[in-house]
């Protein structure tokens, strides 16, 4: 099996849960029906445009510098960044380590990273 990170970047209000939750579930169900172990799952609040200054991506890019995963489950494009430029920089960096982005949301699910960069 491929070893997996689910990565949810969502707005946590109180009583905001859900849709971290659904998020959650929605990753751990694609890997399931895609043959993905997940190894962990790394969340971080929403807002700040800048991935590398979170501690959950760091963490994300920590386990693909250092061979752990080689994929990375995420909702869509814009919980890496919703600045385009910056989410496109992170999804490079992970491919030149051999890890690929894939996206859970079904819209989005058959779409790989080199299509959404």
């Amino acid at each position: 099996m491929t070893a997996a990170v689910v990565y949810v970047c969502a707005e946590r209000q109180p009583g905001a849960t859900l849709a971290q939750e659904r998020a959650i579930d929605e990753a751990h169900d694609f890997a399931d029906r895609h043959g993905l172990k997940v190894i962990d799952t790394i969340t971080d609040p929403y807002g700040n445009p800048d991935p590398q200054a979170r501690v959950g991506w760091q963490s994300v890019r920590s386990l693909a510098a250092g061979g752990e995963v080689t994929t990375v489950i995420v909702r869509w494009p814009n919980a890496i960044s919703a600045n385009h430029e910056a989410r496109y920089g992170e999804i490079a960096h992970l491919q030149e380590r051999g890890v690929r982005v894939l996206f859970s949301w079904a819209p989005l699910a058959t779409m790989t990273s080199a299509e959404a960069s």
